[in-house]
């Protein structure tokens, strides 16, 4: 049987990576990205493998438009058997000086968008009874890091938003699974560490975690290695509620679960160089 796949936020990234894996295991591909560039790109790498594919060049917050997308979608191959949620984007600065109209586009990004996607695809799988529902969270989706916390909050919303979802779902034969890394060596991070200005209380601190989370980025998983990870994870056919793509995710969430707050925040801020 075809497997086919969507895939949000696919233009560059983990996204990109996973969309060519996938499509040289024998997988349909359809997605959108708001890089025009990239997708047409894409578009031309899929079909040198050979792959089915329907790319576009679209908006996650536009929600007619994710419904037209449906549409077409399912009209061209009749089902989809995975929605990979993938686009987001990050948000940093300390929470006294964030600026709530940009933390609000962050929310309606990263939640909204990917409940847009789930819930225009939900109603095709419940019928077929069969299904599955991936979001791509983080490690900040269960442990809150300083100067995070409007990706933090949306991280923890996309983790609220699958553990509920599965409840109602999987009854129907739908399985979801959020994947959470660490980091991955892209450009991320980069486009977000702004500085907070001179005569901030924060900027010290804040100039010590960006320069602690360039150096790890450094060691990262590549796209490549994470995309690997991410592949394997939308093939396997039971994927695990929660999976992850790198060491320092799994270490992490296992302190989390194991150590007192108070000894698992003294490790944090040393390991992010932030401790007053």
């Amino acid at each position: 049987m075809d497997r086919v796949v969507v895939i949000t936020g696919l233009a560059q990234g983990m996204g990109r990576e996973v969309a060519k894996l996938l499509g040289k295991s024998g997988w349909k591909i359809a997605g959108f990205d708001m890089d025009r560039d990239g997708i047409s790109s894409l578009e031309k790498e899929l079909d040198s493998l050979g792959v089915d594919r329907l790319l576009t060049a679209m908006d996650i917050t536009d929600r007619n438009g994710i419904l037209e997308f449906r549409d077409t979608v399912l009209d061209k191959f009749k089902q989809v058997d995975t929605v990979l949620s993938n686009v987001g984007i990050g948000f940093f600065g300390p929470f006294e000086e964030v600026d709530l109209e940009k933390a609000l586009k962050c929310l309606e990004i990263n939640v909204i968008g990917a409940a847009s996607i789930f819930q225009a695809f939900i109603p095709s799988m419940r019928e077929n009874r069969h299904g599955k529902l991936l979001a791509m969270s983080s490690l900040v989706g269960q442990i809150p890091f300083p100067f995070e916390s409007i990706y933090s909050a949306s991280k923890f919303a996309i983790e609220g938003l699958v553990l509920s979802l599965r409840y109602e779902v999987e009854p129907f034969g739908i399985r979801v699974g959020l994947i959470e890394p660490a980091q991955v060596s892209t450009t991320f991070a980069e486009k977000i560490h702004i500085l907070p200005p001179e005569g901030s209380p924060y900027r010290d601190r804040a100039k010590r975690f960006i320069r602690r989370d360039n150096e790890l980025i450094k060691t990262a998983p590549t796209p490549i290695q994470a995309a690997e990870k991410i592949a394997k994870t939308i093939m396997h056919k039971r994927p695990k509620l929660h999976s992850q793509v790198d060491f320092m995710s799994t270490f992490f969430l296992f302190l989390n679960r194991m150590l007192p707050t108070k000894v698992r925040d003294a490790i944090l801020l040393g390991h992010m160089d932030i401790k007053v």
